[in-house]
């Protein structure tokens, strides 16, 4: 079985943030189609910054750029292999505006997954930029009560280690990192300890690796090779933690790399220097993403195990979500 023949599941990737314009313009929803056809591709609509209101603005753009494709369906629509399927990830609470009858409106644009925090504190818990972790507030824990019964999956990924830890502990349903690679192999505050895996495994949760530069520690221009072989690290040593069941992949590939890149430039305040000390970020792009299965099998990796990380875990999970939030 070849990648091509394995359906894909990319749980976290950006565009960039800006919905159609008045002269038509605005993020382009086909360069995510540089995955294959079959594959499930989460989006992100929004983060700390975004108000409800432009939140919203971006899944409906980013919705009807795709519908009108013709290689996208969107999540809540009838499954079709031959077809992309798109959904939506939120990467902070705060689009909610303090209002959790909001966590059901962004799922019915198609938002199946959401980060209570991104990097710094806020009213839902800490960040995992925070020095203060006093982990997930009371809000927070209501928040994910509501993301439960909805059918949203919660994602501690940007969490403080102590949030991610509480997420835990308060779902009802497995939660996940969508794109959280492991400390034990890189030291940087974006990647999460062993403790946390090991509880998000035993809520039935999946640690979706990413690709980025600077949480691999391989953050050269020339070490694009590197970085998927550090990915194929971080895959078996999750492995080796959680078990085959509890490893996915979420590249955090950014077709807005450009953009990001020149906000860390002019607004390094929002982030720290573990993000701007690294010089321009590097990443795995879709195209060496799906390199991956050959990799594993490189190391021993069977096809039921390969299928398994490259989607069959997240599809689990998803399943698990919808079935408990109808």
């Amino acid at each position: 079985m070849t990648s091509r023949e394995m359906n894909l599941w990319e749980q976290h990737c950006c565009l960039p943030l800006v919905s159609a314009s008045s002269d038509g313009t605005g993020a382009d929803i086909a360069e995510v189609a540089r995955y294959p056809l079959g594959s499930y591709v989460s989006v992100n609509v929004g983060f700390s910054p975004h108000s409800y209101a432009v939140a919203t603005a971006l899944a409906e753009d980013f919705r009807r750029k795709a519908l009108s494709d013709g290689r996208f369906r969107m999540v809540d629509e009838v499954p079709d292999g031959n077809l992309i399927t798109l959904a939506f990830d939120l990467e902070d609470s705060g689009p909610l505006e303090g209002d959790l009858d909001n966590v059901a409106h962004f799922h019915r644009l198609g938002v199946r997954s959401m980060l209570p925090s991104y990097n710094w504190a806020n009213a839902a818990g800490c960040g995992c930029l925070d020095t203060d972790d006093t982990g997930l507030t009371g809000y927070g824990r209501d928040l994910v009560a509501e993301m439960n019964r909805v059918g949203m999956v919660v994602d501690g990924s940007h969490c403080s280690t102590r949030t991610g830890l509480d997420l835990a502990s308060a779902t009802q349903v497995p939660m996940i990192y969508s794109h959280s690679n492991f400390s034990a192999l890189w030291e940087h505050p974006r990647n999460i300890t062993d403790e946390q895996a090991v509880e998000c495994a035993r809520t039935g949760g999946i640690v979706g690796i990413n690709g980025v530069g600077i949480f691999l520690g391989k953050n050269g221009r020339d070490e694009g090779a590197q970085r998927v072989q550090t990915m194929a690290d971080h895959i078996e040593y999750g492995v080796d933690l959680l078990g085959i069941d509890h490893i996915g992949i979420g590249s955090d590939y950014s077709f807005d790399h450009e953009d990001f890149n020149l906000e860390l430039a002019t607004h390094p305040e929002a982030f720290s220097e573990e993000y701007t000390k690294y010089g321009m970020l590097q990443w795995v792009p879709p195209e060496d993403v799906v390199t991956l299965p050959a990799v594993l099998r490189d190391r021993g990796f069977d096809e039921a195990s390969i299928a398994a990380v490259y989607g069959g875990n997240f599809a689990r999970v998803a399943a698990r979500s919808r079935a408990t939030g109808r």
